[in-house]
């Protein structure tokens, strides 16, 4: 247990908070000064309200001090990815061509439902314009940084949440993965994060990206990841591919242990290549789930790359952007030139190609119904290599250019509409985070973080070292751009 209310666990801090030995105001406060100090460096955030954040870190103050707290994650500092919906704030989804002016109304599902549970929402994380690079870096927001290592990227598109958690500037994270950007930016920053089974966790408005995107958690512990899906995966009529709610008790099952699962191990899923120094610490870690008593196979080709089923449907999510976002032809001169040609290609987007690309991607959903009637959970590296430079939008280390990188691991089970989790295991010899994916069949979502927390158990997650960061050095980018649009905010 750590002194520092900012780096506590949200589970720390509700038995903190049962016991009447700390409070949600103290908490907010250590959040808001670890921002202070480490932000100015980091940049996070696009958006952050402390007044409101204090007056709602209140009100939690009062119910607990009343023992009538509204859930397990009242009082508990919470993040919103700038995608998603957040009344009276912004969101602007890191792109100059979303003004600011609302009026910004309502909640999305996921927020709504964290709310009403009595988290403290307080600020929204930085994403790359559109959500559309994997690195969180914008015109609009500037650059975030990693932690671990300011001059590396914590990836994208949810970079900004990632380094907020792996900072203790907020306890719990709201973000979305349609491409890998919840266990990219895990990964990198040696944070949990779950992209949950379709359907699973309401979301409104949907993706431009359709069913290939969802709505999930990210933590500094998979127990703090499970009380966050036990809030957040409550229906919500707004979206109509919601499942019912899932009847999994998620931090019930972590206890179980993974003795006797049937886990099927795969290095490169049969196309990828592997920084050898990523492949040797993920075997460590399969070495380790048989420690724990799972019945491991290594299983070298699960499937084909399906790198051109997914680049066929994600051209046509790129071309739905602008119709979807009400972009104009004024708008476009305000979006980076590169994601404006993405949407133009995807236009010559056949509804024929794109037919065949939908039916290839119901054929690997069905080949992984079969794998997971032999095995329990699929786990591989969660990336090819470790995090690149920062503003590092195109590989330069020649050592990782012939890599499929961040493509190799991730997407596939968007398309399958699995979930999927990155989890901590090792670090490298420079001192950066690398994860393991854990992949469960459809509706699994509880049994992937089983093995997760189990790992995790055995061998506890690495914090960055927040002592050697430079402190303070004045406003970054983000939260500027929103200074620059409170008055426009203010007029709606």
């Amino acid at each position: 247990m750590t002194d520092n209310l900012a780096l506590a666990s949200a589970t720390e801090l509700s038995a903190l908070y049962r016991a009447k030995k700390a409070s949600p105001v103290e908490t907010m406060k250590a959040v808001l000064t670890q921002i202070d100090k480490l932000n100015p460096l980091l940049n996070a955030f696009c958006w952050l309200d402390a007044d409101a954040a204090l007056a709602s870190a209140q009100g939690s103050e009062d119910r607990w001090m009343r023992g009538a707290p509204k859930s397990g994650v009242d009082g508990i500092p919470t993040t919103v990815k700038d995608l998603s919906y957040t009344r009276g704030w912004p969101t602007r989804r890191g792109s100059l061509a979303i003004r600011a002016r609302g009026p910004w109304l309502e909640d999305s599902p996921s927020v709504a439902r964290m709310r009403e549970a009595g988290a403290v929402i307080f600020a929204k994380t930085s994403v790359p314009e559109f959500a559309a690079m994997n690195l969180t870096k914008s015109v609009l927001c500037g650059v975030t940084r990693n932690p671990f290592n300011p001059e590396k990227t914590s990836g994208g598109s949810s970079g900004g949440a990632a380094t907020s958690l792996a900072a203790g500037m907020g306890t719990l994270a709201l973000a979305s993965d349609a491409s890998g950007s919840i266990r990219s930016p895990s990964s990198y920053t040696g944070v949990f994060g779950l992209k949950t089974t379709f359907g699973s966790v309401a979301d409104y408005p949907s993706s431009y990206l359709g069913s290939k995107a969802v709505i999930g958690p990210m933590a500094r512990t998979v127990a703090d990841a499970a009380l966050c899906m036990s809030i957040i995966t409550r229906p919500d009529a707004r979206d109509s591919y919601a499942l019912p709610q899932l009847p999994d008790d998620f931090v019930g099952v972590l206890s179980k242990g993974i003795k006797g699962l049937r886990i099927a191990y795969s290095p490169t899923l049969g196309y990828s290549e592997v920084d050898p120094e990523i492949a040797t610490i993920v075997e460590k870690a399969v070495k380790l789930l048989t420690e724990l008593g799972a019945e491991v196979d290594i299983v070298d080709h699960v499937f084909d790359d399906p790198a051109s089923c997914n680049a066929v449907i994600s051209a046509a999510g790129s071309a739905n952007m602008f119709r979807f976002l009400g972009i104009t032809e004024a708008d476009k001169k305000l979006i980076s030139p590169h994601l404006v040609q993405r949407a133009e290609a995807g236009m010559k987007v056949s509804a024929l190609d794109y037919l065949i690309a939908r039916e290839q991607r119901e054929n690997l959903g069905a080949l992984m119904r079969k794998f997971h009637e032999k095995y329990d959970l699929l786990v591989t590296p969660t990336l090819a290599h470790p995090a690149l430079g920062a503003e590092e939008e195109v590989i330069t280390n020649p050592r990782y250019t012939k890599f499929k990188g961040l493509s190799a691991f991730g997407p596939a089970f968007n398309l399958t509409k699995q979930p999927a989790a990155s989890v901590p295991v090792g670090m490298t010899a420079d001192g950066l985070p690398v994860g393991m994916q854990v992949v469960g069949p459809l509706y699994a979502d509880a049994l992937v973080m089983r093995l997760c927390h189990a790992v995790e158990m055995a061998q506890p997650f690495a914090r960055p070292n927040l002592s050697r960061l430079p402190i303070g050095g004045g406003m970054p980018r983000g939260l500027a751009s929103m200074h620059e649009a409170l008055p426009e905010v203010a007029a709606a």
